[in-house]
């Protein structure tokens, strides 16, 4: 409304200048537009370019694996197979134990590293340490951790000791850093408040993390330690050294050789029998079903947060 209108009087051609000039400047200039035309092109066209290699595996993964996607896949191991048939159940089992018993030993430590660097360690010495261990942890190559994993069982088993239990240690060095990073950043966005009205009612800090911090950010910790699972699922070179390789089932972590589905994948293309389509048609299997294990963990983290956050509410 201009200012002869709010006076009760009519407009006139000069407020109606005014107000057009008033407009005129307030648009962006032919020169501002096409510039943001410009770069809002660049970005899409970058992230189009960025997404052909991605769509490039997806589309050969589908159309060379997806002929071996049987039920015989998923209920045979490889035991005694040299040519036709077979499976990957021995190295889906072994992914899934090996997973989990790495999970049972990062997110633990993981979280427990988190609280000690929000919560208790401040500017002090050992926190800037640790921090700093943490960061080394998360740019070194995973062959050493699997390095690491094998000269420690070396030394308290015997040399040459391979187990799935050895590939959980050496995932759970490359997992620690991933769940220290996201928990941390996660316990940071609880608002001081929570923690500041709890201590004032008298409660211990090891109590107001336990009753307030940890059930706030649960959500996001649920996220930061999916996505340290996914993570870790793919790993090849240390589970190559530690865990080993072999086409029977095995069941315990603590003993004998274990197969997981990136060293299944790895040992079907490059140890080829005679029947090599056989096996080329296994590895592009073992590719597929093993990009599908890692998208489901990668949509868990989106969809567990706001659900969890959800359930809380309802409560």
């Amino acid at each position: 409304m201009s200012v002869a209108q709010t006076l009760g009087k009519q407009p006139t051609a000069a407020d109606a200048a005014d107000a057009a000039v008033t407009l005129s400047a307030s648009r962006p200039s032919l020169a501002r537009r096409t510039k943001n035309r410009i770069a809002s092109g660049a970005v899409v066209c970058a992230v189009a370019l960025a997404a052909i290699p991605l769509a490039l595996v997806i589309w050969a993964a589908l159309t060379r694996g997806i002929e071996r996607l049987d039920l015989a896949l998923f209920t045979n191991s490889m035991w005694g197979v040299v040519g036709q048939g077979g499976g990957l159940l021995h190295a889906l089992v072994g992914t899934l134990l090996v997973t989990g018993a790495t999970a049972l030993i990062a997110i633990p430590l993981g979280l427990a590293a988190a609280i000690y660097l929000t919560e208790y360690g401040g500017q002090r010495k050992l926190a800037g340490i640790t921090r700093r261990a943490v960061d080394i942890m998360v740019s070194i190559p995973s062959i050493v951790a699997g390095l690491a994993a094998y000269a420690l069982f070396s030394l308290l088993l015997g040399p040459g000791t391979r187990s799935g239990l050895a590939g959980a240690v050496a995932l759970a060095m490359i997992m620690i850093p991933v769940v220290v990073r996201s928990s941390e950043e996660v316990l940071r966005l609880v608002p001081g408040d929570l923690r500041e009205a709890g201590l004032a009612l008298g409660s211990p800090r090891w109590r107001v993390i336990r009753k307030i911090v940890l059930p706030t950010a649960l959500p996001g910790l649920t996220a930061g330690a999916v996505l340290g699972v996914a993570r870790i699922i793919g790993e090849t070179a240390p589970l190559l050294l530690v865990a080993g390789f072999t086409d029977a089932m095995n069941y315990n972590l603590a003993e004998g050789r274990m197969a997981t589905l990136p060293v299944f994948i790895y040992t079907q293309w490059s140890s080829k029998g005679l029947d090599t389509a056989a096996y080329d048609q296994r590895a592009w299997a073992g590719a597929l079903v093993l990009m599908a294990v890692v998208v489901v963990l990668q949509l868990a983290a989106r969809a567990l947060p706001p659900q969890i956050a959800k359930l809380r509410r309802n409560r």
